[in-house]
């Protein structure tokens, strides 16, 4: 086969995807300028992570580019022209707490910078497969609003609620919500794939992440909950839970997981088409439950810090629906519960550390 390209290479979703296309493709084009090293401190660089690659895979190509910029991103697009089969791109801004700091940047990186790819994809290599990870922000803080009741350890919707069994599907607006500023740039470019599918016919997917996580994750305060939390619990830093009696829930998806999904798609693709893309009803957790779990794999006593303030647009509840998806690519389905991807991350950090 010939090319895929990856946009943050170095980061979570963008490194599993590198490790699992290396082996089906010629060559693996990645594209990763540690933007996260700025976004978030030096703690959360994907400089060793981008080492790695390099060191595992002898047919990755790293690029050290930034998605905004046109020009060389177009000099990449022409040298490869129509070898390029297949685009993962997860290069982003990903934090809605940050973006308030710098709007201009969120919005360059997510929703400019999308566009920038969208369309060298059209010009250079219009058949190539264009896969982006977007986020459950897209659907702001509607979750919030459905039927919500208070157990011992989590949030949970109530049982005689439609979205009780598999959670949230595609049919949830996205409109009339608070995005958070991050949700709102996310949008944009969850948009923007959609139209070059419908409108241009391209070959485009759309996957709405709930938690995004596993072994590879530069977990920081920000952004990468459980990787940090794990970090927390085995180095005893302090963990802050904000708001919700710690009691918020999120499902979570396992890294390889989400790239098998992008793969199922690749080899049969829906132009234009928008799926959830979580740990659903198999793999989720609050907050209190995610402490205890990182106890249990640790042997330590998490230092836990509550403040009453919860995040602006923060979900209470998010479980994702993949019943659309599970229809459409009946062949895939989770591998990674909750309990391993934990152990994998905690083996993980304490590797690096």
């Amino acid at each position: 086969m010939g090319v895929a390209l990856v946009t943050g290479s170095a980061g979570l979703i963008g490194s599993e995807s590198v490790s699992f296309l290396a082996d089906k493709f010629e060559s693996i084009v990645g594209i990763d300028n540690n933007l996260r090293q700025y976004f978030f401190g030096q703690e959360a660089s994907t400089e060793w992570n981008r080492i790695r690659l390099s060191t595992d895979y002898s047919n990755y190509k790293h690029h050290d580019v930034d998605i905004r910029d046109l020009q060389k991103l177009e000099i990449l697009f022409s040298e490869y022209g129509s070898s390029i089969e297949l685009i993962v791109h997860t290069a982003a801004q990903p934090s809605h707490d940050w973006a308030a700091q710098e709007p201009l940047t969120d919005f360059s990186v997510n929703a400019t910078g999308t566009l920038n790819l969208l369309e060298l994809t059209r010009e250079y290599c219009p058949d190539a497969v264009f896969i982006f990870t977007s986020t459950n922000k897209v659907y702001g803080d509607t979750p919030n609003y459905l039927s919500l009741i208070e157990l011992d350890t989590r949030w949970e919707i109530d049982p005689s609620h439609a979205y009780y069994k598999d959670g949230i599907d595609e049919h949830m607006s996205i409109d009339q919500t608070k995005h958070s500023i991050f949700g709102a740039s996310k949008v944009a470019a969850d948009v923007l794939v959609q139209e070059y599918g419908k409108y241009f016919g391209m070959k485009t997917g759309v996957f709405r992440g709930g938690c995004l996580t596993g072994p590879n994750h530069s977990g920081a305060q920000l952004h990468g909950f459980l990787a940090y939390l794990m970090k927390c619990a085995i180095t005893g830093q302090q963990y802050t839970i904000f708001g919700y009696k710690g009691k918020q829930v999120r499902d979570n998806i396992h890294s390889n997981d989400l790239v098998n999904m992008f793969w199922h798609f690749y080899k049969n693709p829906r132009p234009g088409e928008v799926y959830n893309a979580g740990g659903g009803r198999f793999a989720n957790c609050s907050m209190m439950e995610a402490v205890s779990l990182c106890e249990k794999i640790t042997g330590n006593k998490m230092n836990i810090a509550y403040s009453e303030n919860n995040r602006i647009g923060d979900h209470i509840w998010y479980i994702s629906n993949l019943s659309k998806f599970k229809e459409h690519y009946p062949d895939w389905n989770w591998e990674y519960g909750l309990e391993l991807t934990m152990s994998q991350i905690h083996n993980s950090i304490s590797s690096r550390m």
